[in-house]
């Protein structure tokens, strides 16, 4: 009875409880410590370019996505490397938008996903060959001076091979291009380029115009599209080759190990072309200012013999100087003849080297090789002719032996012998009595005919 009049006691006080923001800003807190900057990996999508500067997009995987934020993202490395479907490894810090109460990550950097491994197989790659020698100046070939014919080992639809061939008629049209067209990229690239210039090193084996130097290369792009130039196969064929070899791939700032193999670096395939040929113009201004020196030389010079010579008239010539100037004239004539000759004879050589290069150009014509070509083909035609007669008459002489075997063999030559065959009405070759019942119709075949008869 005592306990029912016992003063209760005072109930516990209810737990304190946190704000929405302040939950928020401690799982920000927890985030932002545990986890602190790390590489995260994934796909970009809804990348959106705010004219702020600041750029959002997600990040994803086959099993989740997150929000990203990328503030001032021009000016931080690699974001031209971010595009939706675009595949990339981001440096970030692990955040939480205090607003939404949302999960994101704060992106400080941007690679290209594989970035890293690839960069590791171009250095590895790079320190191999390095050893081997096959970067030593001492094993490079010089380029000539004057090349008249510039093979090119690159894709036959980029704006390279037009690049190259524009500023080759420009600067230098007496040289002649020689393409060698192939893939500069994509997944088996670099054996094609490898195979043409292993070709183009050995013309003569495979009907291709001798080059007097190459230029191996590609239009700008990412590492990954420049990737086939970074390739084994293709160091070891530029490095075999016995033509020299300029590489040109991509823009000023790529660098590839085809660049390191090569006779000489180009840090354009426009610049590759300016480094193969000499400009034209220029010769012909360097000709021209030759011939002004040499004429004001030789101006200079004959003003100072007659200098000379009019002094001496008046000196020693006024007295019997036809006498002095008998050894002078005959050295004159001598060199005058001397000279006629000199002429004459260097008229020739030119004479001769422009008929070589008249009939080099028939010969390469292509209404020449196209008549070549033709010719060959006809040959092939009347091979082609010729073995098939051959086998229809190999054929038709094992018919007629197979022919005269059946006859030999068949049922006729038995017929001939005086045998017969016993049919059903049904056309079943009856073997014994047990094959037909009386009444049966029974189809004898002899040599000339059929018997027809009953069975009793």
């Amino acid at each position: 009875m005592d306990d029912l009049f016992a003063p209760k006691p005072a109930p516990a006080p209810a737990p304190k409880a946190l704000s929405v923001t302040q939950l928020v800003r401690r799982m920000k807190n927890l985030l932002e410590i545990e986890l602190g900057e790390l590489w995260v990996e994934g796909e970009v999508s809804n990348l959106k370019k705010q004219a702020s500067g600041h750029w959002y997009f997600s990040l994803k995987d086959d099993g989740a996505q997150i929000q990203c934020a990328m503030f001032g993202a021009r000016k931080k490395a690699g974001s031209e490397a971010l595009d939706d479907g675009v595949k990339v490894r981001v440096f970030a810090e692990p955040s939480v938008y205090e607003a939404r109460g949302q999960l994101q990550i704060i992106v400080q950097r941007v690679e290209r996903a594989g970035m890293g491994e690839l960069q590791a197989r171009f250095e590895a790659l790079k320190r191999k060959l390095q050893a081997e020698g096959l970067f030593d100046p001492a094993r490079k070939q010089p380029l000539p001076s004057f090349p008249k014919v510039v093979g090119i080992v690159t894709s036959d639809t980029g704006a390279a091979i037009r690049d190259i061939l524009n500023i080759l008629e420009r600067r230098a049209p007496w040289v002649q291009p020689v393409l060698y067209p192939v893939r500069v990229q994509g997944k088996g690239a670099e054996i094609e380029i490898a195979r043409a210039i292993e070709r183009m090193g050995n013309p003569e084996k495979y009907g291709i115009p001798r080059s007097d130097v190459l230029i191996v290369g590609r239009g700008g792009g990412s590492i990954e599209d420049l990737w086939n130039f970074n390739e084994e196969i293709v160091a070891r064929a530029i490095a075999a080759c016995p033509i020299p070899i300029i590489s040109a791939v991509g823009h000023e700032i790529d660098f590839t190990i085809a660049d390191f193999v090569a006779d000489m670096r180009a840090p354009t395939p426009s610049a590759a072309a300016e480094i193969a040929v000499p400009d034209g113009e220029e010769l012909r201004n360097r000709l021209a200012l030759l011939k002004r020196r040499l004429s004001r030389r030789a101006e200079d010079r004959l003003e100072r013999l007659a200098y000379t010579l009019e002094n001496l008239r008046r000196g020693v010539l006024s007295r019997g100087g036809e006498r002095l100037l008998r050894e002078p004239v005959l050295r004159v004539d001598s060199a005058r003849s001397r000279l006629n000759s000199a002429a004459e004879s260097a008229l020739r050589d030119h004479g001769q080297v422009l008929k070589e290069l008249a009939r080099t150009l028939a010969a390469h014509h292509p209404a020449r090789q196209m008549q070549l070509r033709f010719d060959h083909l006809q040959r092939l035609r009347g091979q082609l002719e010729r073995a098939s007669h051959r086998r229809l008459d190999r054929a038709e002489e094992r018919l007629m032996r197979l022919r005269s075997l059946l006859r030999t063999l068949g049922p006729e030559s038995a017929f001939e012998r005086g045998f017969s065959i016993a049919l059903d009405s049904f056309g079943r070759i009856i073997r014994s009595r047990a094959d037909v019942s009386p009444g049966d119709i029974v189809r004898t075949k002899v040599k000339d005919g059929e018997i027809r008869s009953v069975v009793e």
